[in-house]
């Protein structure tokens, strides 16, 4: 299963924020450095309202939806690339991620020590990808002496690596991150298999206080730190900045369901900013979602995107890739207009489609397959 690290400086609300979105206590948040040390890893289940809408369509007994990895990472500080405060260790813990959550101190509490002494979100993102982005150089120029023998030797391989690392460390020396680095699809396959920190895609939750929560959410542009964190990683990462609770979501985290949504009524807005920052975490894996509905469960079937029908149904099981033969598939926005799938069926918006069809998020498909094949 595909993971997304939860990283920052020390104190920013990591480890309260991996509480909340994996409804856990399995991280320790403190208010001092490195209280968390080995990395927590939790399940999270992915926002996604379709389901209740099938479910009752269908008289459906249980709801099943689709689950990414959060992994609470400790916090990196200055000089984490040569070692300081266990950098090494959670550089590598990092490494093993597919993204990274980098969680921005966005609000102002005199009793939450910052690492720096003050709150300045735009220093604390450079001081993190400064650290990968180090890394990365180390890396790259210890991967290079050890190809030079292999390319005089005639291996195209070996070549075509250098040629790349020649082509990357310029612009990681400038302070930029590799995932920022214009590069041809064979260079940008090539890349992946150095399993570089600063490749790796991120998103930035701009982590606020509660009564700036409901503001914040409405027009994030008139938050300072926020607005300064959407500006900054839109022109430096090409990235996306969400605004979010930690804190709130903890605390939703523990009431009911109606109490929640009442609290976040109380509070001036619909979702504490934690439900989108996992869909976009799910998106940004390169994640999507089909459905399956029916009197026993409705259901999220999560595949990478692009996958096609065979490949989607595979997911289900090993056979029905096998032995596919058709997919019935029906838009869920379609399927909602109409009330029902025979309706669907009448209206020809169910359509059959076969084994080159690209499966789109939010169908809600049923696999025609055939084992004896």
């Amino acid at each position: 299963m595909l993971q997304a690290g939860i990283v920052g400086l020390p104190n920013v609300g990591k480890s309260t924020l991996f509480n909340a979105v994996t409804r856990s206590r399995k991280a320790e948040a403190a208010n001092y450095p490195f209280c968390t040390i080995d990395p927590n890893v939790g399940m999270v289940e992915v926002p996604d309202t379709r389901l209740a809408v099938l479910a009752e369509m269908h008289k459906s007994e249980r709801i099943v939806p689709a689950a990414i990895e959060f992994v609470d990472i400790a916090g990196l500080v200055k000089g984490a690339a040569e070692g300081a405060g266990l950098g090494n260790k959670f550089l590598s813990n990092i490494r093993e991620t597919d993204a990274i959550v980098q969680v921005i101190r966005c609000f102002e509490n005199d009793d939450i020590i910052h690492e720096l002494g003050s709150v300045d979100p735009v220093r604390d993102i450079e001081i993190i990808n400064d650290e990968l982005i180090l890394a990365d150089l180390a890396a790259m120029e210890k991967r290079k002496e050890s190809r030079i023998k292999k390319a005089r030797g005639g291996d195209k391989e070996a070549k075509e690596e250098i040629a790349l690392i020649e082509k990357l460390l310029p612009h990681l020396d400038a302070g930029k991150p590799a995932i920022t680095l214009e590069l041809t699809d064979d260079e940008r396959k090539l890349l992946r298999s150095f399993f570089l920190l600063s490749n790796k895609k991120s998103i930035f939750a701009c982590n606020v206080s509660e009564d700036e929560l409901a503001d914040a959410v409405a027009n994030p542009d008139a938050h300072p730190y926020v607005s300064a964190v959407r500006r900054y990683v839109a022109e430096h990462h090409n990235a996306e900045a969400i605004v979010i609770s930690a804190r709130i979501e903890e605390e939703l985290s523990e009431l009911p369901q109606d109490e929640a949504k009442e609290f976040l009524r109380d509070l001036g807005v619909e979702d504490s900013g934690v439900s989108d920052l996992i869909n976009a975490v799910y998106h940004l894996l390169g994640l999507r979602t089909y459905l399956t509905t029916g009197v026993k469960e409705t259901k999220a079937w999560t595949i990478p995107a692009g996958a096609k029908a065979p490949q989607a149904a595979g997911v289900i099981h090993t056979d029905f890739e096998r032995g596919f033969i058709a997919a019935q598939v029906v838009a869920y926005d379609d399927l909602v207009a109409c009330g029902s799938i025979a309706k669907a069926k009448e209206q020809a918006k169910l359509r059959i489609e076969g084994k080159e069809y690209v499966v789109k998020d939010g169908d809600v498909i049923e696999f025609r397959f055939n084992v004896s094949k």
